[in-house]
Order: C-alpha cells, then sequence, then structure tokens
C-alpha cells in the first residue's frame, strides 16, 4: 500500500519536467483543435447566424441536410464523382511516373523536379493559371491549340459537361508528382534479390511487376489512397476561384458544386452557420469511414 500511495509523487518527481514541457503543446491543442471541434459540434445542433445567440434544434439541421436539401444532394453526387475519379487516375498516373523515373540518372532526377514543381506550388497560382488555360474565346492556351487544329473556340468552364473533368483534370495535374515521389521512395525500399529470384523463376516483366512490385507497394498505395481521398473530398480552390460566378458558387447549374463550396456557401454568404456545422460533419464522418474501409482493405489484402 506504501508503494501505491508513493507511486504518484515518485513518478511526478521523475517525469515532471517532461510533463510541464508538454504543456504548451497541450494548451495549443486544446484551444485551436479541440475547443473549436466540440464548439462546431455543438453550432451543428443550432441554428445561429453569427450575430444572434445560438437556438439550440437537436439534430434538425441534420434531418433538413440529409432528407430536404437536393442542393447538398448535388453537391455530394458531385463530390463522389470527382473523388474517384481524381484519386484513382491521380494514383495510377504517380505510379506510371514512379515507374518511368525512378532511377537516379540526371534527366530521371529533372523530370521528377518538373513533376514535383506543382505539388510545392500556391494553390492560388495554379487556379488561376487554370482559370486563363480555359478561359473563353480565342485568348485562353487551351482554345488557342484547339484553333491551331483548325477547331472551333470551347465554353470549357460554361459547359456543365465539361466541369467535373476539368475540375478531374487540374486536380491529376496538381497532385501526382505528390504521389510518383512517395512510390519512387517506396521503389528504392524493394530488394533486388526479390526480383533477381523473380527472374530466376522465369519471371516476366509483368510477372514481376504483379507478384514482387504491386504487393510490396500496397503501404505507400493505401497511404497515397487516404490521403487523397481526404484531399479530394475538401476540394475548395478549384471550384471557388475557377468556376464561381456573380451569384453562384458552384458554376453553371451547380455542375462544380462539391461539399467544402457548399459548406461556405451556407456559412459566409446565407450565414447559416449552425447548418455549415452541421455540413462539416457529415463530411467529416464520410472521410472517416472511407479512410477506415481503405485502411481494412490494405490490411485485409496484407494477411492474404
Amino acid at each position: 500500500m506504501a508503494t501505491h500511495a508513493a507511486a504518484p509523487p515518485q513518478r511526478w518527481r521523475r517525469y515532471g519536467t517532461s510533463y510541464l514541457m508538454l504543456l504548451p503543446f497541450l494548451g495549443l491543442f486544446a484551444g485551436f483543435l479541440v475547443w473549436p471541434l466540440a464548439n462546431s459540434l455543438y453550432l451543428s445542433l443550432t441554428t445561429f447566424d453569427g450575430v444572434n445567440a445560438p437556438r439550440f434544434e437537436g439534430l434538425e439541421n441534420f434531418r433538413r441536410l440529409l432528407f430536404d436539401d437536393d442542393r447538398f444532394r448535388h453537391a455530394l453526387g458531385n463530390t463522389f464523382i470527382y473523388v474517384v475519379a481524381s484519386v484513382g487516375i491521380g494514383t495510377l498516373l504517380s505510379l506510371g511516373l514512379a515507374l518511368a523515373f525512378s532511377g537516379s540518372s540526371w534527366p530521371h532526377r529533372i523530370m521528377r523536379t518538373i513533376f514535383f514543381l506543382p505539388s510545392v506550388t500556391s494553390s492560388i497560382a495554379l487556379m488561376l493559371l487554370w482559370k486563363w488555360i480555359f478561359n473563353p474565346g480565342d485568348f485562353g492556351l487551351a482554345n488557342t491549340v484547339v484553333t491551331w487544329f483548325g477547331g472551333r473556340a470551347v465554353e470549357w468552364l460554361a459547359t456543365p459537361g465539361l466541369t467535373i473533368p476539368v475540375l478531374v483534370l487540374m486536380s491529376v495535374w496538381g497532385g501526382m508528382g505528390y504521389g510518383m515521389v512517395l512510390y519512387v521512395a517506396g521503389l528504392n525500399t524493394i530488394p533486388q534479390e526479390y526480383y533477381e529470384a523473380a527472374r530466376i523463376d522465369g519471371a516476366g516483366a509483368w510477372q514481376q511487376f504483379r507478384r514482387v512490385t504491386l504487393p510490396l507497394l500496397r503501404p505507400v498505395t493505401t497511404y497515397v489512397v487516404v490521403t487523397g481521398l481526404i484531399g479530394a473530398f475538401q476540394v475548395f480552390e478549384a471550384v471557388y476561384i475557377v468556376f464561381r460566378g456573380t451569384n453562384n458558387i458552384g458554376g453553371v447549374l451547380d455542375s462544380g458544386l462539391m461539399i467544402v463550396p457548399y459548406l461556405y456557401d451556407q456559412g459566409f454568404t446565407h450565414f447559416k452557420l449552425g447548418y455549415a456545422s452541421a455540413i462539416a460533419w457529415v463530411l467529416f464522418l464520410i472521410i472517416f469511414a472511407l479512410s477506415m474501409v481503405n485502411l481494412r482493405i490494405g490490411r485485409a489484402l496484407k494477411e492474404l
């Protein structure tokens, strides 16, 4: 009993300095993460316009969001299509680039640098560049190229059917360099003995890729897909800068409306801060569930 009674003071004497050094971090963590999260969860249960005091409504915001809000369902559908296309294509191209430029020669290093540059460039600057490329009329780069081949200028940003493909193109171009670097790092960790053993057993290039490279790159693929999902679900700048109209944040007929731009529209254009908080929590639950499913699939494949 005496030992148990003396244990806490002993621990404090031994680790007290460490606990004190953690206090600044814990204060910042609580003030800038835990408190905003708790406050957001409370606001999602209220009606709040930013001026008057929040009025508690229970789960009313979530009920309206899931059953009465056609615009939210439209944004959700657009987001899922965008996420599947951008993450799928981006992951495949990242792997392809890594396989093509994984060497240590100068041409490979230069190509990796070129493809990685968009990942470290300001997203605002990139979106303004894309807006110029797809500018309507003859002075946008895309239409200039089209007219070189005898085609007619295209209203890239005013054609609803082109909105998602343009957004996917911007996302893939800006993100595949980051995935490529991760895949190159993963490729460099694969022992060459595995390939030599596969060649001795008569395995061709495709079999080596399918039986050796892909399985050993599974942790990298899981990381690239999960981080890609999180980033794609939170797309905002591309829609806000490139497709925003005077009275509409989602482009023509809301063809580019995604969840986060819709959250911004409800919270900071219509001042429905409680409703916007409910949208944020639905988005969090979707990303959390998909990430868990992805990790579970990756773990199951590892056990095969």
